[in-house]
């Protein structure tokens, strides 16, 4: 499998459906909290989201669900980047919850050569996150800046070479 593309790889319109999947369990929840130090209960109280909240159960912290989404476009999108440039939006349309499995896609908007280097350019893609019924959970609109071909070493040891989608 292919790790990344080049600028020449992206095709305006290419949609990318990104796998595996990933179910987020209550302790994939409960660790991206700790770690990112959301103490927010609706997260991690139980007794709380049963009592308190709208919908009676926890709500998976959505940098986690983005943080998935982003993961899985790597080997699509990323893999090569020079680097992320921006994420220009980011929505929750809709919530996560334990035992939920997140899958997703990118779609690409647009490509263009870089302004100020001719060795590489930026592409804007916008990524959906999905649950297993199918409903939008994540959505987010970013640009990367990814090399040429002509500009990236091919000749590297253990480097899938560059295919077209």
């Amino acid at each position: 499998m292919q790790f990344g593309r080049c600028l020449e790889d992206f095709t305006v319109g290419d949609v990318y459906k990104h796998w595996p999947g990933k179910t987020i369990t209550e302790a994939d929840d409960h660790l991206f909290c700790m770690i990112t130090m959301n103490h927010h209960p609706l997260h991690t109280n139980l007794h709380y989201a049963e009592n308190e909240s709208q919908f009676k159960k926890n709500v998976v912290v959505g940098n986690l669900v983005y943080s998935l989404a982003l993961g899985m476009s790597v080997p699509d999108v990323s893999g090569r980047a020079i680097a992320n440039l921006e994420i220009e939006s980011l929505k929750h349309p809709a919530p996560v919850f334990h035992g939920d499995t997140i899958y997703a896609e990118t779609e690409v908007l647009e490509v263009s050569e870089s302004k100020s280097k001719p060795d590489r350019g930026i592409v804007k893609v916008h990524t959906i996150a999905y649950n297993q019924g199918g409903t939008i959970v994540c959505e987010f609109t970013r640009k990367v800046m990814v090399p040429k071909r002509e500009a990236y070493p091919d000749d590297q040891p253990g480097r899938p070479e560059p295919r077209k989608a």
